[in-house]
């Protein structure tokens, strides 16, 4: 990798908590990839050859049922890895990963990455923590979809998009949003309305700006804090 590309690793948490023994070990088979909007990774049930790490993309994890609706169980950005399933055992999939906002990520070997996983105690540990995050984040989201409202949950979700996110700016529609949020659209636009009243966004098709960040933080449930103070927790672990 040229040095370009060894700063741009930077931008993931994980990689960037490596120590340089183990980056040296590890970045020379790092390739970056392009992820466009609506790109699926992989399906449920599917051998994961590749695992992600996003630098500037956000990915999401979606359940499938048999009649082909879905939910979000959990988002993936610059502090985590896409395919940590390839580590447990099973070697396949659970969930569909889906680009929700489009960027760029490094790819490594599963393969790769499970012997590291099995043979460094560093990277072991490393990886196991942030799977305990995403394991709660997975928990609070159950609990969101089943006690809070629509509204509650669009702000959680807009909270932890922005917590992966450069700048306030998100490009998505709110079909998509329906789709990740495993609810109707309409509950959907009525959320959306009431939170651009309040002020706290600025909505226009297919792009969504975050106004005042506080606001939605107030509206949203304790859901977010919950994963949030976790997801922290555990960085300063590593």
């Amino acid at each position: 990798m040229n040095a370009e590309n060894v700063i741009s690793t930077q931008k993931n948490h994980l990689l960037a908590a490596l120590s340089p023994q183990m980056k040296k070990r590890l970045f020379p088979y790092l390739k970056i990839e392009f992820f466009p909007l609506g790109k699926v990774l992989h399906e449920p049930g599917h051998t994961l050859h590749q695992v992600y790490f996003p630098i500037d993309s956000i990915v999401s994890l979606l359940y499938v049922t048999e009649s082909g609706s879905s939910a979000e169980v959990s988002m993936v950005g610059n502090e985590g890895l896409i395919g940590f399933s390839a580590l447990m055992g099973g070697n396949s999939s659970i969930s569909r990963a889906l680009v929700q906002s489009p960027g760029h990520a490094y790819s490594l070997s599963a393969l790769r990455l499970r012997a590291e996983f099995n043979n460094n105690n560093e990277m072991r540990m490393q990886l196991l923590r942030y799977v305990q995050a995403v394991i709660t984040d997975m928990a609070q989201t159950a609990v969101c979809n089943r006690h809070h409202t629509i509204e509650q949950h669009l702000c959680r979700w807009l909270l932890l998009s922005l917590d992966r996110l450069n700048d306030n700016h998100l490009s998505v529609t709110q079909e998509l949003i329906a789709n990740l949020l495993g609810v109707r659209r309409k509950g959907v636009t009525e959320a959306a309305g009431k939170l651009q009243k309040l002020g706290a966004i600025k909505y226009r098709r297919g792009h969504i700006t975050v106004l005042d960040r506080s606001k939605l933080e107030k509206l949203s449930c304790e859901c977010y804090s919950v994963v949030k103070t976790e997801t922290d927790r555990l960085e300063t672990c590593l």
